[in-house]
């Protein structure tokens, strides 16, 4: 479990990074719904 926190961790961190450079709030929206889309699929299936 510490390790898959960890891990949720470090993502959120990258995710947090890349916003930062991003500044086209559009592609940022854009970005965070396909990852949770992908996410999901790889969660529940």
């Amino acid at each position: 479990m510490r390790k898959v926190l960890g891990f949720i961790l470090v993502w959120i961190g990258v995710g947090m990074l890349l916003t930062f450079f991003l500044r086209s709030t559009l592609l940022t929206v854009l970005l965070i719904i396909l990852f949770l889309v992908i996410g999901y699929r790889l969660f529940c299936s």
